[in-house]
């Protein structure tokens, strides 16, 4: 039935994934959501039910190890987490039968759908990138050390544990102290984009906290066919402009996927 949802976990190498897929219904590629740095499958809130039901599409989120209801990870990520991602996101997809994807991912989930994409050729059908990060930006940066401020406040801090219990310090630090580290400054997604087959949309807000517009151009002009949306919104458009979000989406993939 449209609109029930489906949790389960699945093996993977390093511990189990949590996943949960939403119906959507009809036979096309489900739409596959990639979390932000901070984020998890229930931090998606009410979108993900909104796409299914716009898109008539399953929709399949899952938590990263080490975030939400996934296995807890000891080490912190490496400067090449992006890529890694993509790696395993493959063991992923073959462990719930995926053979072919769309991929919406915000923030970093959007530099990791496209690392993604540049690896598993035909099976991704098109790429969805909303405020994702493209290179290592002073705008970024300047507002990851606000926000590790902010996270010292206890109430902050409570309101992450809500999400990832007390994995929530390394899904903190994860995020803060690799994208601070001055290995990580040359950091860049470009490598990815000539490689990427399908269609990509890239959406982002021109109020974005975490990065200017240049990020969407740098993707759209980077793939073979690219093009971009720029909103006056923030860094989550998905909530801040859902409706336009959902409209975009469908517009877009009705041509291409």
């Amino acid at each position: 039935m449209t609109g029930a949802h489906q949790d389960n976990t699945v093996a993977v190498p390093g511990g189990r994934v949590f996943v949960r897929r939403w119906v959507g219904g009809g036979e096309r590629a489900p739409i596959v959501l990639l979390h932000d740095s901070l984020g998890s499958v229930e931090q998606w809130r009410e979108f993900p039910l909104a796409l299914a039901s716009a898109m008539q599409r399953d929709v399949i989120a899952y938590d990263r190890l080490g975030f939400g209801h996934s296995s807890a990870r000891d080490a912190r990520p490496s400067i090449h987490f992006v890529d890694e991602e993509a790696a395993a996101f493959a063991a992923f997809a073959d462990a719930i039968g995926l053979t072919r994807f769309v991929l919406f991912g915000h923030s970093v989930g959007g530099a990791m759908a496209l690392a993604i994409a540049a690896t598993q050729g035909t099976r991704c059908e098109a790429v969805i990138t909303e405020s994702a990060q493209a290179f290592v930006e002073s705008r970024t940066l300047d507002g990851i050390r606000a926000a590790k401020i902010a996270f010292e406040d206890p109430e902050q801090f409570a309101r992450l544990a809500k999400w990832h219990g007390d994995k929530a310090r390394w899904v903190l630090e994860a995020w803060t102290e690799v994208w601070l580290s001055p290995d990580f400054a040359r950091w860049s997604i470009d490598a990815a984009l000539p490689r990427i087959a399908c269609p990509v949309l890239a959406i982002h807000g021109e109020r974005d906290e975490f990065g200017s517009v240049a990020f969407p151009q740098r993707i759209a002009q980077g793939v073979r066919d690219g093009r971009m949306i720029v909103h006056p919104c923030g860094h989550v458009p998905h909530r801040e402009c859902a409706d336009d979000v959902l409209r975009w989406s469908a517009e877009f993939l009705e041509g291409v996927a």
